[in-house]
Order: structure tokens, then C-alpha cells, then sequence
């Protein structure tokens, strides 16, 4: 690649072999060299990451920092839920998912104990509960219906609220900011309007909280004195940005996936006890968190290469979990596969601290909406879905779908 490439084509957003798959030139450097030198379009020589192999090794190596503080300047890509700026930014205050340790360890330790499977596996029958409300409120429409804001958003943004402890009623506030945060061409104005209008309001909540707190989680949290508002703030907004957005597009599209499997889906009604598996296979097939950056610290070996100090390494988790060398027949979505090994949910000391809520949320609602809507079907062709190319984190920014009877 020359310095004459805007944007390496490679980890264009551009789904150029499909809805679900990889873009083909990224497959290509998957095959041709998986830590590949990568220009910049301001000359900046840093490297890009597409094998499964590589990719793990360089999430479990805290060399490869997060800080965002550090020089990152050359990324022509943004991590999920944070803006791109053309400098340095300082490090925000209880974004744990932009520090690396002890920072990162002091924060995330504070949260650990409420993610842990056990607990997730208490709030099983409330995800339940909440899962089979929203399936009656769709059975009661007339289709066509937008599974997108009828289903797949209102599941996670209810549970994640809940959880945290924000008023469902003030849902429109962080879906339309967070929604806007994430496009990827917007003026930075604009998108920095959209995370200020979201922290300023939890800032509010949080400092509520502290003062007359609950049992949610953000009550929790504001029972560490040594916590600033700022931070506390900082944590809320990843918490209810994450817990709600990428849950959200994997249900949409690992719906619309299935649809375009109907074997696949068939397989699930008839036997229900394959969810967790197919859940695994979805995360992997799908990757709705695909491209994201670390920046090299020092220097570092990866997949044969070195890295240098001050590098910007860009890596591609879709590109990592269709990689053959880790699994047989990667293009394929078989929810009979064991999907074990995928990256979707991250690697080492920034693994996604709430994948078990996700994998709980995702069981329920692809097995009820399986199980209710036996007819299920796209209203619309399939290469007239709305694909979510011009956003940060994958999936669909519409599905419409009819069926022709509903199940008890």
C-alpha cells in the first residue's frame, strides 16, 4: 500500500461480498500476510492485524496500549463509542475501555462483581420476563413491522436501564445521541455534541444517585467516595452505550442472518437447546465490533513482524474470527459449530466485561422470537436492508419482516 491510499481498502466499511462477510480485500491480506505494513494518508507507517492468531496476541499484550492520550493521531478508523480527533485526546475520566492498568484495573475491579456469570445468571429470569413482554407487544402489530425498534433495541435498552438504574422514559435521550455518536462522517462538532448531551445528563443521574441511591448499579458505583462525578459519569456512559448498542445490532442482524439460513433457523426451533451454541456462532459470523486500533508502546514481535515503538496497529476482529486457520469452513454459519475461540467479545484485560448479559439477552430473544414467530420472513428483498455501513458498530439500520401467524 502507498502513501497515495486515503483509506486502506482493506478495512473499508464497504461489505463488498455480502451482508456478513468480511470486505474481500480484507480477506486477501488475511491471506497474503496477516500483520501487514499499513500507510496512513498523512505518511504515518503503522501496521494492520487480520489473522486469528496475531489478533489474540496482540489483545492479551498490554504493550499494545488503549490510551488514546499517547500520539494516536494517524487512525483514519474510531474505536466504538469514541470520537476521532485529528490530535491527541486527553484520556475521559472513567473510560476504562481507553486506559490501560492500574488505571483500567482500579476502575474495572470496581465493576467485576457485578458481572459475574452468577449474577448474570440471577437476572436470567427478569431478561426472561422482559424478552416475552416485548415478543406480545410485536404479536399485537400488524406487519410489516421494523424489527429493528419493535425487538432488537427495545430488549437491551430496557434491561440495560433496569440494570443501571436510568428511567426507560428517557430511553429517546441516549438512543438518538448514541445512535448519532456513532456515525462515522459527521462534523466532530456534531458528534461531540451528541456525547456531551449524553454525559450531561448521566453526570445529573449519577449525582442524584450519590445523593439518594438505589439498588442499581449506578447507586452502587456512587457508593465509592473515592469515585469523582466525572468518573462515575465516564463509567455510566460506556455501561449504558455499550450495553445497549451492540446488543441491539447483533439481535437485528443475527436475525436477518438467520433468515437468509433458513436451515439454520429450522435447526434452532427443532432444537432449542443449541441457543448458547449458536450464539458463539453468530458472534463470530457476524463481528457487529469490527475494526478497532491499539497503539505499540515499545517495540513488539506480532506474527512474525516487529512493531515499532509509536506504531498505530489497526486489527480486524471480523477478519480474525472467518480466519481458516482457526476454524474449518469460517464463511459458513453453522449453529452446530463450536464456535469457542472467537474474538467478538475481545481478548485479555479489555474483554467485554458484560458478555454475559449480552449471551443471556441473545438467548432469549433469538429463541423467542423462533419460537413465537414460526413464520418469520423479510418483508423486503434482501439487498434492500439498510446495512449500518456508515456507522461504527455493525448491523442493520432497518428490518422489516412479516409473518403470517404467531406461536403461544
Amino acid at each position: 500500500m502507498t502513501s497515495t491510499a486515503p483509506v486502506p481498502q482493506g478495512l473499508s466499511s464497504e461489505r463488498d461480498a455480502g451482508p456478513f462477510d468480511p470486505p474481500s480485500q480484507t480477506t486477501r491480506l488475511r491471506e497474503t500476510r496477516p500483520v501487514s505494513p499499513l500507510t496512513f494518508p498523512d505518511g504515518h507507517q503503522g501496521w494492520v492485524v487480520t489473522g486469528h492468531d496475531a489478533v489474540r496476541q496482540l489483545l492479551a499484550d498490554t504493550r499494545f496500549s488503549s490510551r488514546q492520550d499517547l500520539g494516536v493521531l494517524h487512525v483514519p478508523y474510531e474505536t466504538p463509542g469514541m470520537p476521532a480527533f485529528t490530535e491527541p485526546s486527553p484520556q475521559v475520566p472513567g473510560l476504562f475501555i481507553a486506559m490501560d492498568p492500574p488505571d483500567h484495573t482500579r476502575l474495572r475491579r470496581m465493576l467485576t462483581g457485578a458481572f459475574t456469570v452468577k449474577r448474570m445468571k440471577q437476572l436470567e429470569e427478569r431478561i426472561a420476563e422482559v424478552v416475552e413482554r416485548q415478543l406480545d407487544e410485536l404479536a399485537r402489530l400488524t406487519p410489516p413491522v421494523d424489527l429493528v425498534q419493535e425487538f432488537a433495541l427495545p430488549v437491551p435498552s430496557l434491561v440495560i436501564c433496569e440494570l443501571l438504574g436510568v428511567p426507560y422514559e428517557d430511553r429517546e435521550t441516549f438512543q438518538v445521541n448514541s445512535a448519532k455518536f456513532l456515525e462515522k462522517d459527521i462534523r466532530l462538532e456534531d458528534k461531540l455534541a451528541a456525547y456531551t448531551a449524553m454525559t450531561t445528563f448521566l453526570g445529573e443521574l449519577v449525582t442524584s444517585k450519590r445523593a439518594d441511591p438505589g439498588e442499581d448499579l449506578l447507586s452502587y458505583l456512587a457508593r465509592h467516595d473515592e469515585l469523582a462525578v466525572e468518573e462515575l459519569t465516564g463509567i455510566a456512559f460506556l455501561l449504558l452505550f455499550a450495553g445497549h448498542e451492540t446488543t441491539a445490532n447483533m439481535l437485528s442482524l443475527g436475525t436477518f442472518a438467520l433468515l437468509e439460513h433458513p436451515e439454520q433457523a429450522a435447526a434452532l426451533r427443532a432444537e432449542p437447546d443449541l441457543l448458547p451454541g449458536a450464539v458463539e456462532e453468530l458472534m463470530r459470523y457476524l463481528s457487529v465490533v469490527d475494526v478497532l486500533f491499539r497503539y505499540a508502546a515499545e517495540d513488539v514481535e506480532l506474527g512474525g513482524e516487529t512493531i515499532g515503538k509509536g506504531s498505530t496497529v489497526v486489527f480486524s476482529l471480523l477478519a480474525a474470527n472467518r480466519d481458516p486457520g482457526r476454524f474449518d469452513d469460517p464463511d459458513t454459519l453453522d449453529v452446530r459449530r463450536g464456535a469457542r475461540g472467537h474474538l467478538s467479545f475481545g481478548h485479555g484485560i479489555h474483554q467485554c466485561l458484560g458478555q454475559q448479559l449480552a449471551r443471556i439477552e441473545m438467548r432469549a430473544g433469538f429463541g423467542g422470537l423462533l419460537r413465537r414467530f414460526p413464520s418469520l420472513r423479510l418483508a423486503i428483498p434482501a439487498d434492500e436492508v439498510r446495512l449500518r455501513t456508515d456507522m461504527n458498530i455493525y448491523g442493520v439500520h432497518e428490518l422489516p419482516v412479516t409473518w403470517t401467524g404467531t406461536a403461544a
